[in-house]
């Protein structure tokens, strides 16, 4: 199979791409790892960002205030101009925005559009009914392995199609990446899909790409204790409280998030528990109808009357590929979109609304590039070199690779390590001792494997897989916030509580030189 475009992931980022690049005129298969509407994107409850022309430059200003000043302003500035054209497509595709906007976290006026508590799941949810209108194709359940890269170029990537275990390369004259972030390496501690594991970026350092600030990891204030459960900012939008067992508030609850956070962590590690009081918002069954059920369905307490246990845990991985305003990376027919995309639009922190602004600005944008890059481009050939060495690995999985260490208890016990000492607080030496245990299980992946030997729909053999991708990851995220010796937007030092503005004003770089993992701090040029 041959592509114009091929787009792996069907998140909010790629279904925006395909649904341009099919009024383009371009070929378009778009490749799922589950099926599309299961993306991250629909857990983007409080809403998306815009702003009139006369807003553009405080928005700008905000976001970069917000980022604790990493990230890029033409940048910024140029998804800022562009946001009221993103609210008009999105209504143009059926999203039922409301004519009032709220206010979220970081921000000093109402600007979040918003389809009550669920506009991320709205706007996926018609974003696919457009991309099937145009007859975009798709193919789900089929989990990214790697790129297949020839004479310096990406000609496309293989899959591991789980119906029966079998790999396949699907060819395409350009490819974007729109797999997500990878917040679940804190397995246990994140908000997001079990399947946010980061399997686009480390498929694309294996390939010689450049990834860039992946210690910057966002903590959402308000999870549900101990069930991981988002409750979006707009409880606290619309009044919601933060409170201590006593009642009493502690923190202004729209501060940016990794203030918030912090403050919640900090009451918790002393022995306080925290809750969100939601007793005083009015209409509250108007406006956040799907949390309300959560929320019953996981505490069985009722928020006009009871207090809601909560504690903050991963959300959002600023970091990312490295790459251009038009989604370039490095490797030449490779672009990225979304949160798997350093685009540099959120630098060490994210406002609230500015990550569906994000993915939809710059999906229309990756759209047009890609397809130039592709019309430019002649008829594709494949070696069939990575397509047989996957399959050769995954061939040792089912029958060399052995199974005397449980890699799900290795991933169970990572999970809380970097929560407790690679989260939301961190110090150099606890950061140190977490990366040997990284290093000692990259030693030990050999002895891992699986037990169930079925290549029907073997999720022991995705989740096999998914573990790799996220030791893979965990090095370089490590070794970034041992070397950024400051504290800076969501990356907290508490060895280092100040920004470093003469050494660390620049981006963490990462890149793998014949397998070895190699790191250094530069201003990326958009």
């Amino acid at each position: 199979m041959d592509f114009d475009v091929l787009i792996i992931g069907s998140g909010g980022s790629g279904l925006t791409t395909a649904i341009k690049l099919r009024e383009l005129g371009a070929k378009v298969l778009v490749v799922s790892k589950g099926v599309p509407t299961s993306s991250q994107t629909s857990m983007a409850q409080g809403g998306i960002n815009s702003v009139s022309d006369d807003e553009v430059a405080l928005h700008t200003k905000e976001t970069f205030k917000a980022g604790a000043e990493l990230g890029n302003r033409k940048i910024i500035e140029s998804i800022s101009q562009k946001s009221e054209e993103a609210i008009e497509f999105l209504k143009s595709v059926g999203v039922p925005f409301g004519d009032k906007k709220r206010r979220l976290g970081g921000v000093s006026s109402n600007r979040a559009n918003f389809v009550k508590d669920y506009t991320g799941l709205s706007i996926l949810q018609r974003l696919y009914e457009r991309a099937n209108s145009l007859n975009v194709q798709f193919l789900s359940h089929h989990f990214l392995l790697n790129f297949v890269v020839e004479f310096g170029t990406v000609s496309g990537a293989t899959f591991l199609r789980r119906e029966d275990s079998t790999v396949i390369e699907v060819l395409a004259k350009s490819v974007v990446l729109a797999t997500g972030g990878y917040t679940q390496i804190y397995r246990g501690f994140s908000t997001n899909s079990i399947e946010a594991t980061g399997d686009g970026l480390a498929s694309t350092l294996r390939a010689g790409g450049v990834l860039a600030n992946l210690e910057f990891i966002q903590f959402h204030p308000t999870a549900i204790k101990r069930k991981g459960v988002l409750i979006s900012e707009t409880a606290r939008g619309e009044g919601g409280y933060l409170v201590t067992k006593d009642g009493k508030r502690f923190v202004d609850e729209l501060l940016p998030r990794d203030i918030v956070a912090r403050a919640i962590y900090e009451k918790i590690q002393n022995g306080d528990e925290v809750f969100l009081d939601l007793r005083d918002i009015k209409n509250i069954k108007t406006i956040m109808p799907q949390e309300l059920k959560l929320i019953h369905i996981h505490t069985k307490l009722n928020p006009k009357t009871d207090l809601i246990p909560i504690e903050p845990v991963a959300h959002y991985s600023m970091g990312g590929v490295e790459t251009k305003l038009d989604g370039r990376t490095n490797l030449k027919a490779l672009f990225a979109v979304g949160e798997v995309a350093y685009s540099g639009v959120h630098g060490a922190n994210r406002l609230g609304g500015n990550s569906l602004l994000e993915l939809i600005v710059l999906g229309m944008e990756v759209a047009k590039s890609s397809f130039e890059f592709a019309q430019k481009r002649e008829v594709l050939k494949s070696s069939g070199i990575q397509l047989q060495k996957d399959r050769n690995f995954i061939n040792a999985v089912f029958t060399r690779f052995t199974n005397q260490i449980s890699f799900r208890e290795k991933r169970e016990f990572l999970g809380k390590i970097l929560y407790r000492n690679g989260g939301i607080f961190r110090e150099e030496m606890k950061l140190k001792g977490v990366l040997s245990v990284v290093r000692q299980l990259e030693r030990e992946i050999p002895f891992m494997g699986i037990s169930d030997k079925s290549r029907v729909w073997n999720r022991e053999l995705v989740e096999f897989i998914e573990f790799g991708n996220i030791i893979e990851l965990a090095e370089p995220i490590l070794v970034g916030a041992i070397n950024r010796s400051e504290s800076r937007g969501s990356h907290f030092r508490v060895d280092a509580t100040k920004m470093d503005n003469v050494n660390f004003q620049k981006n963490s770089i990462y890149w793998k030189e014949d397998g070895v993992l190699a790191s250094e701090f530069k201003i990326i040029k958009s």
